[in-house]
This record gives C-alpha cells, structure tokens and sequence, in this order.
C-alpha cells in the first residue's frame, strides 16, 4: 500500500532526524490538483518538540526530495508535506498488482469470525426493513473472507417468539390441518392474530402461553412449529436467493435453548442473576455510564426467555462450536441498546470473544419516511422487485429488449448499489427512478462502464502484462493512481465495517475510466507501445470492477 510506503520513509526520516512520532500517517490527498499524497503530523511534532511547523517540515522535505518515487515533495504553509508521486514509482505499484495475488493486498492475521446478519421471523414475508440486513451483511462477510478470515454466517432466524404462539393460535382456529397450512395462511394469519392480541387481552395471554408451552417442548406445538418452519423458512430462502445472499447456518433461537441452562449455571456461579418481581435479570449498568443503561431481563416472571437470553445461549452455542475471535451482529440501529446489554453480561462472565454490533438506518422513500408502497403498505422484498424492474424498464425503450436473467441482475445491480453507496448507519431515500439511471452513482453505471471496457478488450489482443515506465497524459495518470488507491479503499472499508467506502471507490474508478476512454480512443491508435499499456490498464481496471463487485453481491449482465 502506497500510504504505508511514504509512511515507512517519513519514520525513518524522523529517525534520522532525532524526532520520533508515534503513528506517522499519510493521507490520500483531496486536492488531486496540487498532489497526490499528503502528511499533516508536522503539527504533532512541532508540539512535541517546540519548534516551528514550517521549519520541521522543510527538514523532512530535504531529506525526501531526491527519493526516486517522488516527482515533487513540497512543504506549504502552515505546515503540510505533499507528495507527487513519480511515473516510475506508480507504474512500479501496478505491476505489483498485476503480478500477484489479489492486486498484492497484504493480508491481515487471520481470525475466525461469527457474522449475524438477516434475522428475519419464520411466519412473515420479508419486507422492506429485511433489505439492509441481507445485503450489508452479505458485503461485509464477503469482503472479511476476502481478507483471508474464516468467516461463518448465520441468518440466526426469529422463530420462537410470540408470533409462533400466535400463528399455532390462529391456525387452530381456522381449523387447518398440518397437511393442508400453506404459505399464504401464514401470511394471512400472523397480522390477524397480531392486531386481535393488541385488541384482546385474553387472546394476548392464550398466544403466549402457548409459547410458553412450545418453548418448554410442548409436542403438539412443536409438530406445528416444524411444519411452519420449514414453509417459512422454504420461501425466505428463495428471496435470498434472488438476491444472491446466503448462509453457513440457519439457525434460529429455537436452536439456542439447549444452551441457555449452561449460561443460566455461569450466571448463578458468578451470583449475577438477581430477583426483581419475579423475573430474573443481570444488572449491566456501570458507574462510567452517561445515561442508563437498564438491566437485561432473563427470564420473564412466567418463566420464559426474552431476545436477550437466547442472543446469550446462541453466543455461547457460537463459541463451543467455532471458538471465534470475534462475534458481529447487523441489525437495525435501534437495537445498539440491546446489544450492549448482551455484551456486558458475556462480559461479565468472562467470554473472551470480541462483540461488534454494526447497526443501519432506515430505507426511506422521496418523502423521507420508511420506504412505503402506493397504498401506504411497508412492501414486500417481491413487490420491491418488481417495482424495480417495471421502471428500469420503462427508463428506456431499449430496455424492454433485454431477458429475464439480465433484467434480474440489473434489479439487483439498482437495489444493492442504491443502499450500498450510503454509509450503513444513517437513513437514506431509495429513489428507483434515479438509481435505475446508467448515468450517475448507480449500479447501471458501473455495469455498463464494464461492459463498455469489455468490449473494447474483446476486439484487441494485448500481448504482454507489464507497464512500462510511461504515462502519456492527465486521464491516463488519473486512472492510475485510482488503480493503486484500492488497497486503501478495501482495508477502510473492512476495518469500519462500511461497504459504502468500498461502493464510492468502485464508482471513483468508473469515473475515471470514462475520461480516461473519451479521452484517448484506442481503437484507432497506431503506437502500438501506447496501445498495449492502455490494453493492459483497462484490463486490470475491469477485474478490480468485477472482484470488487462481487464483495458487494453485484453480477454483471451479458448485456444492457
């Protein structure tokens, strides 16, 4: 990586000059016209050391200047250091991504990694608020995996809770035998019985009591609940299919209760469960804390468990199974409270593994409110889709050409690239009309800048794989130094958990790429030296477009 490179020159530098600084970084510089890289730590040294910015820096830039990987190294007030890089030196970096393995990204220490993503409840439809889970969740696992991480992936299904004691109310009844429940009476039921419970304090207590009783192995309840299950769960796979999302577990709380006597043990070893009128909790509140945080209810004064006692029992099923290094959960942003609780009681038993809860906003229509249909209905994920595709298509009358297997990867394509470019913890508007566009910071955009650069690799042969020491103009060089920025932009975007870095560079290269292409027509160019290295650039740029594209569960189209 270019920035651990000037970084490494600047310490020994500082070396040499008797003035050590503990975390030199080197920062990609925003202002392209006046250069490339950029140091600010003059500032922490002038108060370190009690000098004068400007006189520091000059030291620094004195000892760098004839260094051969810098066309200019400059020192302007009030301090900062700006690096130009030289040919030679950026030609140097991309070989070394052409000739190695995954574009000679240095790998970080391995770990195993336990990722939770998708939780959507066995008896529901997915929906809209379902999107964000699958298809952040499904960028982070991919871009950790390819890191080099042992990651492990579970959907951890919602299928002990009360909506199954509702669903097994309902369904009972209607009077509709196990052999005869369809999907369609699951859909129907679980809202009828939902809005009855709110309305019926009396159905309220029948439905979780037989919760209650399922959860405690009732057998008639459970010859229900597996039915349910597997149609439920039948159809949410197919949803995840379409939006190439999958798992290694499809587990569920159902499957944390075997476990949930071994944490209850832990607790009471350690004298943490305490009484409180009649339910059990872990008090996880700390002096330190800015406001309160409330205890975590265990076991509910009727003897059942809560969201926080099998997140618990599935941690510690987790841990005896995979022994990992570290646990990540991606939900919506309002349960970062919940999560914490869970976290400070693994705490406070002594887990060893590492907790991240990688919360996400909102999809919002125009209006800034959750994203609703034409009715005023939270839509289905299938609804979505269609929607999608009926506007894409009539965005262009060449659209209506393509086939089905296309048309499904750009709704894909539209619907990832849309979320996927926002930071995931804020809200954002999902307009179909304006992401179903090929112009602008969409998914159509980058499909089509591939399959522009396709093209033109299909019709020329490139016989070499090496640059050589020459760039030829401003778009050329342009393109080149967003080439080698992508190691930085995948290490970012893998250390904070945000795709969004990792989308915004994807779009920053196909940028680059089509002024590089309106400005140097190749096809028509007869230095053959010229011709060959722009052949070599542009292929690598369309495999960093499609590997990276696939960390973000993008495919690309035969054609559009």
């Amino acid at each position: 990586m270019i920035t651990n490179k000037i970084e490494k020159e600047i310490e020994i530098v500082l070396n040499e000059l008797e003035m050590p600084l503990e975390g030199v970084a080197v920062t990609i510089s925003n202002r392209k016209d006046l250069c490339d890289y950029q140091f600010d730590g003059v500032f922490k040294l002038a108060k370190l050391y009690h000098k004068n910015p400007m006189e520091i820096g000059s030291q620094i830039v004195e000892k760098l200047k004839n260094n051969q990987d810098y066309q200019k190294v400059e020192i302007l007030p009030p301090g900062f250091i700006n690096f130009t890089l030289s040919d030679s030196c950026i030609n140097n970096e991309l070989n070394n991504m052409l000739q190695n393995e995954k574009y000679n990204i240095k790998m970080p220490a391995k770990e195993t990694i336990v990722i939770d993503y998708g939780g959507p409840n066995i008896a529901k439809p997915l929906h809209v608020g379902h999107l964000r889970s699958a298809i952040v969740g499904e960028a982070i696992k991919r871009m950790l995996k390819y890191m080099g991480h042992n990651v492990i992936s579970d959907v951890h299904l919602g299928d002990y809770g009360l909506q199954i004691g509702q669903v097994i109310y309902g369904l009972q009844q209607e009077n509709i035998s196990l052999q005869d429940i369809t999907l369609e009476d699951l859909e129907r039921i679980y809202p009828q019985m939902s809005k009855l419970c709110k309305e019926d304090e009396n159905v309220k207590t029948i439905c979780a009591t037989i919760t209650k009783d399922l959860q405690d192995g009732n057998e008639e309840y459970q010859t229900y609940f597996k039915v349910i299950k597997e149609l439920s769960q039948s159809d949410i796979k197919r949803i995840y299919d379409y939006l190439d999302v999958s798992f290694d577990l499809w587990n569920g709380e159902s499957d944390a209760y075997p476990y949930i006597t071994k944490v209850t043990e832990e607790l009471e070893a350690k004298h943490l469960l305490k009484d409180s009128e009649g339910a059990k909790i872990v008090e996880v509140s700390k002096d330190s804390d800015s406001k309160e945080i409330p205890p975590l209810i265990y076991q509910k004064s009727n003897g059942a468990y809560l969201y926080g006692t099998t997140d618990l029992g599935t941690i510690k099923q987790r841990s005896i199974d995979y022994q990992p290094d570290r646990i990540l959960y991606v939900t919506d942003r309002r349960q970062a409270l919940h999560f914490e609780s869970v976290f400070r009681v693994c705490n406070l038993l002594g887990y060893k593994e590492k907790f991240e809860h990688l919360g996400f906003g909102t999809v919002n229509g125009p209006d800034g409110k959750p994203f609703k249909t034409r009715a005023g209905n939270t839509p289905k994920l299938e609804e979505l889709f269609e929607e999608t595709k009926q506007t894409f298509l009539n965005s262009s009358e060449k659209n209506q050409g393509m086939n089905e297997s296309d048309l499904d990867i750009l709704v894909n394509a539209i619907i990832k690239f849309a979320d996927l470019q926002n930071n995931r913890e804020k809200d954002y508007i999902f307009d179909i009309k304006k992401f179903s566009q090929t112009t602008g910071k969409t998914g159509p955009y980058i499909l089509y800048t591939y399959l522009r650069v396709n093209k033109i690799l299909t019709q020329e042969n490139k016989q070499s794989e090496t640059l050589n020491k020459i760039i030829y103009n401003k778009e050329d060089r342009d393109l080149r130094l967003k080439i080698i920025e992508l190691e930085s932009a995948l290490k970012y975007a893998v250390d904070t958990r945000l795709p969004s870095l990792l989308a915004n560079y994807l779009y920053e290269l196909c940028v680059n790429i089509n002024a590089f292409y309106e400005k140097n027509h190749i096809n028509n160019l007869d230095d053959v030296n010229k011709k060959e290295n722009w052949l070599i650039l542009l292929a690598l740029s369309n495999n960093i477009i499609k590997d990276m594209l696939d960390l973000l569960s993008i495919k690309i189209p035969e054609r559009m």
